[in-house]
């Protein structure tokens, strides 16, 4: 999950703006640093050459200095960070060399669910997606807030209950990556991974094929056995048998899951007959 090597064009240019912005920020730390250490030995003790001036009260160049540094910095991280975040909106759309693949995103307590609703599959804690094709991620919570990331593909973005965004990425290398949760949702949180299994474009296909014959199917009644809370250490497939599960999810015509709950009896609030007033 190394940030510094991206595995597609939004991971690359978010790898680009963080380097550009500790450059940036370089430019004022490594020159106030130097000045410390070049005062304290200028004005040493031993020094005769170093001025005593008590009454020194103002100097319009040094405040030149001191306020136009600053403000060139703020200005150049404000220019990155504007240009930056609305060339790299998550919902924009971005070009590929094969067919785009509708992928959307449950967040379940502890695991992911995605589904591909065009290819009438499901899998659980695990994404394949064809290398190089545009992904349009549908993203939504079936319980508590929690954030979705791939770091090598970029782009960390929130799932909530009861609305979906949108999430554009793409994969330019075959290989095995690895995705996240990033926001804190109970004792499972630390167990809720993924992989992603980017494959080439001829093999996807062929992936598909040999998902659609598995014998477990995703429906309404399946998805509520899913949305309990529990860690899955392994993968699993299934046949979505309602393409518009997902909108069910989102419109909360599916009631969200539980939500995280106290596990240890010793943080579980009690009131004894003492306590009652």
């Amino acid at each position: 999950m190394n940030i510094l090597d991206p595995q597609g064009p939004i991971a690359a240019a978010q790898k680009t703006i963080l380097i550009d912005s500790i450059g940036i920020m370089l430019a004022i730390v490594l020159p106030t640093i130097a000045a410390i250490f070049a005062f304290a030995f200028w004005f040493r003790e031993s020094n005769p050459r170093a001025t005593y001036q008590p009454h020194w009260a103002y100097s319009g160049r040094l405040e030149l200095v001191v306020w136009s540094i600053p403000t060139l910095t703020i200005i150049l991280l404000g220019g990155v960070a504007w240009i930056g975040s609305h060339q790299l909106d998550p919902a924009r759309p971005i070009d590929g060399t094969g067919a785009p693949v509708r992928i959307q995103v449950v967040s379940l307590d502890w695991k992911w669910l995605f589904i591909y609703p065009d290819q009438r599959i499901a899998t659980v804690n695990t994404l394949t997606v064809p290398v190089g094709s545009p992904l349009d991620l549908e993203l939504t919570s079936g319980s508590v807030m929690n954030a979705f990331f791939i770091p090598q593909l970029g782009s960390m973005i929130y799932t909530m209950n009861g609305m979906m965004t949108r999430l554009k990425l793409r994969a330019d290398n075959p290989g095995t990556l690895q995705g996240l949760s990033s926001h804190f949702s109970g004792d499972g949180f630390p167990n809720m991974m993924f992989d992603v299994q980017v494959v080439p474009q001829l093999e996807f296909p062929d992936w598909v094929a040999r998902t659609a014959q598995t014998d477990r199917v995703l429906n309404a009644e399946s998805y509520g056995k899913l949305a309990q809370q529990s860690v899955e250490t392994a993968t699993s497939t299934y046949r979505l048998e309602d393409p518009r599960l997902f909108h069910a999810i989102v419109t909360q015509q599916i009631p969200a899951g539980p939500g995280p709950k106290l596990t240890s009896e010793s943080v579980q609030p009690h009131i004894g007959d003492h306590d009652v007033r």
